[in-house]
């Protein structure tokens, strides 16, 4: 009994006192906005098609849905011209700032309405990976994504480095002005009616612009720790449980498509393989698609693979070499059906999702090269001279000297308009 009991509490203490996962989050935070960033680059010129307000799928049709199903889209909110072009700007600033790690809690809410916005006033424009995309904007919303590769968290190190040294840390007025404009635009929206569709999006956006409000408070005039402590904690329980649902949600993925596989005839007899590969709309290289399909034994290796490798996954997750291993066939599989048939977004948010469960000593190591590899170029180049570096700086090159550690960003905790 005493030792469930120490093993419990243990429990609770971790899920409390740390956000799991930084380098996790990271990956997932870079790779979602990355994948909507360069849709929407990719689909600029269509955009109109896509998304506007004389498109295919009009405005009333989308007005009539929306009311029926109670969706959140801005993009509904006016038929102008003018209107739609500030929205897809926005969804555009907000991935690249999400992407970047810039003011990360701002920029991941934003990112979720830019997603929400576009999506749900077109519900006919996506490939499977946009319901991925979907459902991971709103639960990055929870997430503490910034902790590590984000430029919250090299200011972070930066004004830990510079109270380190005993100089005052100047004082941010990007964070507090943000806050200002953020709240003066959902005041408007929501005494103009524009929130009358449905209550869950617009509370969600309320509530997290006054607990970012409440935490710079709390940092800037709270005479105790407590205070601080306390939203620290929730802001820890709250990341771990979206992490949480995040690796959920990507095991049932696989494992009903698995299942639903299995039930029809289709993948046992690779036709469900064969007949996609000729389909024009999904064959952007026909001789490599007709390569694949003239060996029986290649679709029967896809067709059979797919389905044991999706149906085993959520059962490995308890032995980490068996799920590391087939981590690596899911991403290869997905990477193979980017150039296949075309669907290169769909891959991008599958591998995205599959990226939560690679192991934290491999990805310090890809972070660590992906740091090195600007200054390998310059040495390559010629010869430089090395920049001072502060005695709290991590090693040259690595992810802690250059993009800010966990334990660096967690002195900029406090500030809620960041990570």
């Amino acid at each position: 009994m005493n030792g469930l009991s120490l093993t419990l509490s243990r429990g609770i203490a971790r899920v409390t006192e740390s956000a799991l996962g930084p380098y996790q989050s990271a990956v997932i935070r870079i790779g979602f906005a990355g994948t909507w960033l360069l849709f929407l680059l990719r689909e600029f010129p269509h955009r109109q098609e896509l998304y506007g307000p004389a498109g295919p799928w009009g405005w009333n049709l989308a007005k009539e849905l929306t009311a029926d199903n109670h969706a959140f889209t801005a993009l509904l909110w006016s038929d102008g011209q003018l209107w739609f072009e500030c929205c897809y700007l926005l969804a555009l600033l907000a991935g690249a700032a999400l992407l970047l790690g810039w003011r990360t809690r701002t920029a991941a809410v934003l990112f979720m309405v830019g997603v929400l916005s576009l999506q749900n006033r077109s519900v006919f424009m996506g490939d499977g990976g946009d319901n991925v995309l979907h459902l991971m904007s709103f639960y990055l919303v929870f997430t503490r994504c910034g902790q590590v590769w984000s430029l919250d968290a090299r200011r972070a190190a930066r004004a830990e480095a510079t109270r380190v040294r005993g100089e005052r840390v100047s004082a941010d007025r990007v964070g507090p002005g943000l806050w200002a404009v953020s709240g003066l635009a959902l005041l408007m929206a929501t005494f103009t009616g524009r929130f009358d569709n449905g209550w869950l999006i617009p509370a969600l956006m309320w509530t997290a612009w006054a607990v970012l409000g409440l935490w710079w408070a709390v940092d800037r005039w709270a005479r105790s720790q407590q205070p601080r402590i306390l939203l620290d904690v929730i802001a820890n329980v709250l990341h771990n449980g979206a992490l949480f649902v995040i690796m959920a949600e990507a095991c049932l993925i696989y494992a009903t498509a698995g299942w639903y596989k299995i039930q029809g005839s289709r993948w046992q007899d690779g036709t469900a393989v064969y007949y996609p590969l000729h389909l024009d709309y999904f064959s952007p290289w026909p001789g490599l698609a007709d390569l694949m399909s003239s060996s029986g034994t290649i679709m029967m290796v896809v067709a059979y693979g797919t389905v044991m490798v999706q149906v085993a996954f959520p059962f490995t997750l308890f032995d980490r070499r068996v799920k590391n291993v087939l981590l690596v066939l899911m991403m290869t599989e997905h990477a193979v059906i980017a150039v296949v048939l075309g669907l290169p977004f769909f891959s991008l948010a599958m591998i995205t999702a599959d990226s939560v469960f690679l192991p934290t000593a491999f990805l310090r190591r890809v972070g660590a090269l992906v740091a090195r590899a600007p200054g390998r170029i310059v040495r390559r180049g010629g010869p430089t001279v090395p920049a001072p570096r502060s005695p709290e700086a991590g090693p040259e090159g690595s992810p802690q000297g250059r993009w800010g550690s966990p334990r660096a960003s967690a002195a900029e905790r406090g500030g809620g308009f960041t990570a």
